[in-house]
């Protein structure tokens, strides 16, 4: 039989039909409140691992070396968020899933509030970047398992003709949690001077996500432990299954979901967190103003995110992916020179950049969620939706720093084009895939 390749991009679930006890708004609302939460908590650690922790963490290395040293422990949280997902699961299976969200949340406030109390090297030597690669990883631990469901029972409930429209609802967290990160980061770099900066004004960001997700975590239980929301959940057996069961049953659209979406995830951290090293070593602009740049940025991401439900729900999310794949292809092509022009050119290289994540990324998660079915679609969802920051993002400012400060940077758009290939052959796979079947 031959199937229509968008069919099994959450456009057909498999006979899998939702109840409307909830309307997708509803949760809608809760699914863009935890998202954005999360975000803003993710670029608040983020910015501040380009732009302080070389100095406060790793002074003894000249800011190159520093710069790679606080990106590596940026990457342990996701690292660490697949095995977050893993042990809530668990917790979730026995305690309930309200139980689950409160201790995740918790988890992540506490390692937020840690970081932004820890004193630097200066005081406790090497006992503080310890300290930070803790708290980095019991972030990720706890993002992965702050997974409430949201996205896939929105997805289910949405009108077929408008998935795509639903699905992106979510991701607008992304660039909304930028935005404010980077509003709080440019008032601290105009308000105050570098020593104060460094002494204490860094820590306001920590202490502001940790307040953001204490409201979060409020606004997400209301809806999570809803009778309708856990009736709805129940019917379409939303709930956790062993991982081995998954990996030996549904293994291969683990993979093909994370690949899929690796065009837009190598771009996420290219055009929010490397830029801002850059610019520290190798450019006369300043902070403030380059911030502001990636501020406009986001906001046409934002916009960008939106238009790509209206794409996604006339051409297909399939299509979508695809095709914006291909223009990122296209963009690695000069963005490299366009960071190596000056102002104008760096300028430009962030607001193109994240017009095309904005229009990626809207439509890059669960991309083939559909094909894990009842059963397997929150655990499935979950764990691809970690192993695609964990492969497209996880190093990604580590890695392009230092191919292009070692071998130019050419070598950024190499990496770039590397995401896209990975996305068309993942798309390619899958459409031949599900032809078959």
């Amino acid at each position: 039989m031959s199937v229509h390749p968008d069919a099994t991009l959450s456009d057909h679930d498999h006979g899998t039909k939702a109840g409307h006890d909830i309307a997708p708004g509803e949760i809608a609302v809760g699914v863009v409140i935890g998202r954005a939460s999360e975000y803003f908590d993710f670029f608040v650690y983020g910015i501040a691992s380009a732009l302080i922790f070389p100095a406060i963490f790793f002074p003894f290395l000249d800011r190159f070396e520093a710069t790679l040293a606080s990106f590596a422990i940026f990457a342990l949280a996701f690292l660490a968020r697949p095995l977050g997902t893993v042990l809530f699961m668990k917790i979730q299976t026995r305690w309930g899933q309200g139980v689950k969200l409160t201790v995740a949340l918790f988890l992540l406030g506490t390692a937020t509030a840690g970081i932004a109390f820890l004193p630097g090297y200066a005081t406790l030597g090497a006992t503080a970047i310890v300290l930070l690669g803790v708290f980095r990883s019991l972030q990720g631990v706890a993002l992965g398992g702050s997974w409430d469901g949201l996205p896939s029972l929105l997805a289910l409930n949405a009108p077929k003709e408008r998935r795509g429209w639903y699905s992106m609802l979510g991701q607008l967290g992304a660039p909304v949690g930028f935005i404010i990160a980077a509003s709080v980061f440019a008032f601290l770099y105009v308000s105050l001077n570098e020593e104060d900066l460094l002494n204490w004004g860094w820590r306001y960001p920590f202490f502001v996500a940790f307040a953001i997700n204490v409201v979060a975590l409020f606004a997400r239980l209301r809806l999570v432990m809803a009778d309708e929301y856990q009736s709805q959940m129940g019917q379409l057996e939303l709930a956790p299954t062993p991982v081995r069961e998954l990996f030996r049953e549904k293994g291969r659209h683990v993979f093909i979901g994370a690949f899929a979406a690796l065009a837009s995830y190598a771009l996420f951290h290219i055009v929010t967190i490397f830029p801002l090293s850059w610019i520290v070593m190798f450019s006369d602009q300043s902070i403030s103003s380059f911030l502001m740049v990636q501020i406009v940025g986001a906001f046409l991401a934002a916009g960008a995110v939106i238009a790509s439900g209206y794409i996604a729900d006339k051409v297909g999310r399939a299509r979508t992916l695809g095709g914006l794949a291909l223009a990122i292809a296209m963009f690695s092509g000069f963005a490299p020179t366009l960071l190596d022009a000056g102002n104008v050119g760096q300028s430009a290289f962030v607001l193109i950049g994240f017009v095309l994540l904005g229009l990626s990324y809207g439509q890059a998660a669960g991309a083939v969620t559909a094909n894990f079915g009842r059963r397997y679609r929150y655990t499935g969802a979950a764990l691809t939706s970690d192993l695609a920051w964990l492969i497209g993002a996880a190093f990604a400012p580590l890695v392009a720093l230092w191919l292009c400060v070692n071998y130019g940077l050419a070598w950024l758009g190499a990496y770039l084009l590397s995401g896209a290939v990975c996305t068309a052959i993942a798309l390619a796979i899958n459409r031949k895939q599900n032809y078959r079947t």
